[in-house]
Parts: C-alpha cells; structure tokens; sequence
C-alpha cells in the first residue's frame, strides 16, 4: 500500500465514520445511495461467492462531485446490504485523477475488474481531443474485498488515433474460449461510437473493430454494455448530444439500447430508451447465479444541475442507484421489472376497489409503497395518480406522463412517453425516489422527488382495475 493511499483511505475512513446512513428526511429505504458526498454509475455488477457485488462512483469529500473512487455493496438476497467500504482508490499514475467506470468478469474462481483511469495534464488543453490519458486498467480478487496491484492493459497511447481522449467504462464478458471488451468512445469527428477488444489471456488486447452509425447519433457514446436476452443480442450505450424531442431524448443526456443485426452492426432507427424519467444514465447488466440478467442504473444525470437539483445536497449526499430490475424480451422489446426479492419488503396489503369513481388512500411515504393496479380498463377521458397533488401520473390519448407541483420536483417538470394502451401500472416509491413501470416494464420512468410532508393522499381516478397496494419494511444497511 502506498502512502497516498494510506492518506485516502483514513481520510475516507473518517468521513465515512461520521455518517448516519439512516438520518436525513429524503435518506432512502429501498434503494442504494452513497454514505456520504456524490455517488453515479453503477460498476463491477456481479453474483460472486454467494454474494452480489454493486461497485458504485463515488465521491466522497464532495457532494457535488470531484475525485471519483469506487465504493462496494454486498447482498445474500437483493433486499439487505452491507457496505463493505471504498474498494478502489486513485492512488496509481494512471488513475491519480479518478478511478472511472467499468465493469467485472468472473472467471476461473476470481473476481476481475476493469476499469478506466483519468489523468488530466496539467496545462492549456482541452481535455478533449489532448492532455487526457484514459488507459484501461486490471485487477483481479479472490475474495471480492481485496484487491491486487493495478495494472495497465490496454494503454491510452494505443488507441485508435482516429479517436479523442474520450474513450472509456469497459465491459468484458467471456465468449467461447476469448474475452471481448466494449469500451465507449468519441470520434475526432464527434460521432460517438463502440471500440471492441479481443483478448486470449486478460492482459493482451487487440482492437477488432468499431460499431458506430452511418449517420451521427451523439457526439460520445459512454457505459457500452453487450448481452444476449432469449437469443437476441443487444448492445447498450448512453449517447450524449443528441437533440431534445417531445416524446423522447428529453434529457439532456440518455440511455438506451440497440438490437444488433446479424453482421454485429446497429441502426439509429432500432434506438430505444431505457428509461424515460428525469433519473437515469450508465445502467449496466450482469447474470446471476439464477440465470437472470439484471440491470441497475443511475437515478440521476450528469450536468443537470442548472435544470433541477436534490435536496439531499442538504443532508451531505447525493444520487442513488435503481432497484435491481429483471430483463425479458417480448416482442423484439426489452421489458424491466423491479427483481422478484423485492416482494420481501411488502408488509401490510391493502386491497383497492374501483366500485367509487375516486380511489382515495393514505399512504406513508417516510416508509415507501408498491403500487399496482392491472387490467385497468379507461372510464374518462384520462386516467390518473395523484400523490397528494405533487407528483402526478397521467395517461390520456396514448400518452404517459409524470409531473410535478409545487417544490416536490425541486425543479423537475414533466416528461412524456408514446405507449399506446395502458394495460397496468406498477409504482414503487421510495422517501426521495419513484420508478414507475407500464405494461409490464416496456416503459419506466425513474424520478428523485421530495415531497413536503411524511404521509400523502394517493388518488386514483378515471379508470377501473384490480388493485393492491403494500407498505414497505426499509432495507437494511450495515457498515
């Protein structure tokens, strides 16, 4: 151990042991959220040893961002967590200025992590298309809490030179008897695209070939992830700069994913969101030991502060990452679902009846809830979920929205989505965080909001269902 990182992690340690992960009205129950300062894009996802592995960014001296490492959470059963501290540093020469995103692989009993390091050069650069040194970096574990020594696997002086600076987050998976790596990148002609890597051993990579698009779609593509569902390959990227729409791109920054065709490339016409919430970016995916693959995203956005904040900046935290959520395919589309273990959190059940034309509950939001409504049939001309006026969902004309009143949003408005029919609804709301699943998951959108008050009026109107509403247990969270 360095002395530099001997200095970072007792100054982490410290910070770390005067917060309270329980204090603070907006702290979360049910989803994972930093311990302190700013957490974003979820890394290292991975079943290992009997455990799921969330890797996390993290920046823990500034609420606000700054010096990333890599904080680690462990779970038995996707419902309690223990938060096994900072697991990388930003300690090398080729990561002094944060340890970026990446992934893991699993593979003859070890755990490996790979990773992108930052150094930034002193000097009069654009950080661009000079002075930025992004190298893909390696280590490896046998217990998944201790790490060997960092080292360099692909160096940034060996990428392709028709690519700036920007090149970064790996994702490696085994294929047959070869490794495969997609890392994402920006084209000196700012046309975002994928770099693909092969290697035999982990340590030697060769560059097979880029995708990217005819035509531009977005100036950089980050968080590339690559994976089969029933059969279907599928390659996911969070593209920036494409051009705001009413019904979709509505942030400033998204995620989405492409079918790939059978000769490995992709069309800007196949596109299809993620999510369609004010948070979400960098999702990533993994199998587990059931088989499943999982996605967990980032419920927040980069540069979005002079569009809406969080008032948890107030607490000393900020962000947290989605539910787990269960990917199947229907229909050449990706559905999402929060995993099944987290049925675990329902405490008491409350039936809904849609005999009245108004369906009113109290709810607490200081303990969160999981709404869902089926078969719901349309009596008006919309139909609509109100909690207590601040956040509402409405459907009418094909149209899905959320919006917000007053200071819930803290800034946030609405967004729309183009689904068709609206066939059932699943709400699962947390303290500060609400995702909302239609027509099975084939359209989400995830929301931070901070409601004035513990306890609501949940109203349902302009529709009949089947109904049931359950209270949720908070999760537990040990340090």
């Amino acid at each position: 151990m360095s002395t530099l990182t001997k200095v970072l992690e007792r100054n982490v340690s410290q910070i770390e042991k005067n917060a309270n992960m329980k204090e603070g009205r907006f702290r979360l129950g049910h989803h994972l959220m930093p311990p302190v300062g700013w957490l974003n894009d979820p890394n290292g996802l991975c079943w290992y040893k009997g455990r799921y592995h969330v890797f996390f960014q993290y920046a823990p001296f500034d609420v606000e961002g700054g010096l990333k490492f890599w904080g680690h959470y462990t779970s038995e059963n996707l419902l309690d967590w223990k938060y096994e501290g900072t697991a990388l540093y930003p300690d090398s020469s080729y990561d002094c200025h944060g340890v970026y995103s990446g992934s893991s692989l699993i593979d003859q009993d070890k755990m490996h992590l790979f990773f992108t390091g930052n150094v930034k050069i002193d000097g009069d650069y654009d950080y661009i298309n000079e002075g930025r040194e992004t190298s893909t970096l390696h280590v490896e574990s046998e217990d998944g809490i201790h790490f060997s020594d960092k080292e360099e696997v692909i160096s940034f002086e060996k990428y392709p030179e028709d690519f700036t600076c920007h090149i970064r987050d790996p994702k490696v998976w085994k294929e047959n008897d070869r490794y495969k790596m997609v890392l994402g990148g920006r084209l000196k002609e700012d046309k975002g695209a994928v770099l693909v890597y092969e290697s035999e051993d982990l340590r030697d990579w060769k560059l097979e070939r880029v995708i990217t698009t005819p035509e531009v779609f977005g100036y950089m593509w980050e968080c590339p992830d690559y994976f089969e569902l029933d059969g279907q390959k599928f390659l996911s990227v969070s593209p920036q700069g494409l051009s705001r729409e009413e019904y979709r791109f509505q942030n400033i920054y998204q995620s989405g994913y492409f079918p790939m065709k059978e000769d490995g490339s992709v069309d800007v016409n196949d596109f299809r969101e993620w999510d369609m919430g004010f948070d979400f970016y960098a999702p990533q995916t993994f199998t587990d030991n059931k088989g499943r693959r999982l996605l967990i995203g980032w419920m927040g956005m980069p540069d979005a502060d002079e569009e809406y904040v969080n008032k948890t900046i107030d607490e000393g935290w900020q962000h947290c990452l989605t539910v787990p959520r269960e990917l199947t395919v229907r229909d050449g589309k990706i559905l999402q679902a929060p995993a099944k273990e987290l049925e675990g959190l329902r405490k008491e059940k409350t039936v809904l009846h849609d005999e009245k034309s108004i369906v009113e509950i109290r709810v607490e939001v200081n303990e969160g809830f999981d709404l869902v409504l089926d078969e719901i049939v349309m009596t008006g001309s919309s139909f609509k979920i109100s909690m207590g006026g601040q956040m509402i969902f409405k459907y009418e004309d094909g149209v899905a929205e959320i919006g917000f009143s007053g200071i819930a949003g803290a800034g946030r408005s609405k967004r729309k989505a183009k689904i068709g029919e609206l066939k059932n609804i699943r709400l699962l709301a947390d303290t500060s965080a609400a995702e909302i699943y239609l027509n099975d998951g084939e359209t989400v959108f995830s929301t931070r909001y901070y409601p004035d008050c513990e306890d609501l009026q949940l109203k349902i109107l302009g529709g009949k269902f089947k109904g049931n509403l359950w209270n949720l247990r908070k999760m537990i969270f040990t340090k």
